[in-house]
């Protein structure tokens, strides 16, 4: 099934109301929806570099305002939405440790989860039900999937099909290894 939610997806790409498609998409998997907006902003990119930066922000727009909705997820709903969302996704015995901890890093976690391939939709809805303050989360959010969202219509405005594999094999890895990297640099600021 998540083939063909795949398969969908990239055909997509090639629909003349594809930026809608897009905005559907990148609004749903910031609160259910498994596949991430790369997969139709990379074809739609690709077919048409000059509006790279249209269909960033379109997916930018789309996934912070999805994101609100699992925000509100989590605060209002989350035993009936949210916990089986978080089940599904195998997260359901790390809910309660996560609470404790959560916003304490809630910024962070809302960064790395915005940026990297680790499921924004958690992060949404966690951070709804743990009360994170909401101007936290949406600015967190816009800044999160800001540098995503642009940093792919970069690259591919940039250097085009080429770097396409490298974009959907190696980019949540490195964008990993940059948030470590930032992690790492503040706290050798902090306590060095």
């Amino acid at each position: 099934m998540l083939r063909a939610l795949y398969d969908w997806t990239i055909r997509m790409a090639e629909h003349p109301r594809a930026l809608w498609v897009l905005a559907a998409i990148s609004f749903a998997e910031s609160s259910v929806f498994p596949i991430p907006p790369d997969a139709l902003m990379i074809p739609m990119i690709l077919a048409r570099p000059s509006r790279a930066w249209l269909i960033a922000a379109v997916a930018l727009i789309s996934s912070v305002v999805g994101g609100m909705l699992g925000y509100a997820i989590g605060a209002f709903a989350f035993q009936e939405i949210g916990q089986p969302v978080l089940a599904t996704l195998g997260k359901s015995e790390a809910i309660a440790a996560f609470n404790t901890r959560f916003n304490d890093f809630g910024f962070w976690a809302v960064l790395t989860a915005g940026v990297t391939p680790f499921p924004y939709k958690v992060i949404t809805i966690m951070s709804g039900w743990t009360g994170m303050p909401v101007a936290t989360f949406l600015a967190t959010s816009i800044l999160a999937r800001g540098i995503r969202f642009f940093l792919v219509a970069a690259l591919l405005w940039k250097f085009g099909a080429p770097i396409r594999d490298f974009i959907e094999r190696r980019l949540g890895l490195l964008t990993i290894l940059f948030v470590l990297l930032l992690f790492g640099g503040f706290y050798i600021t902090r306590y060095l």
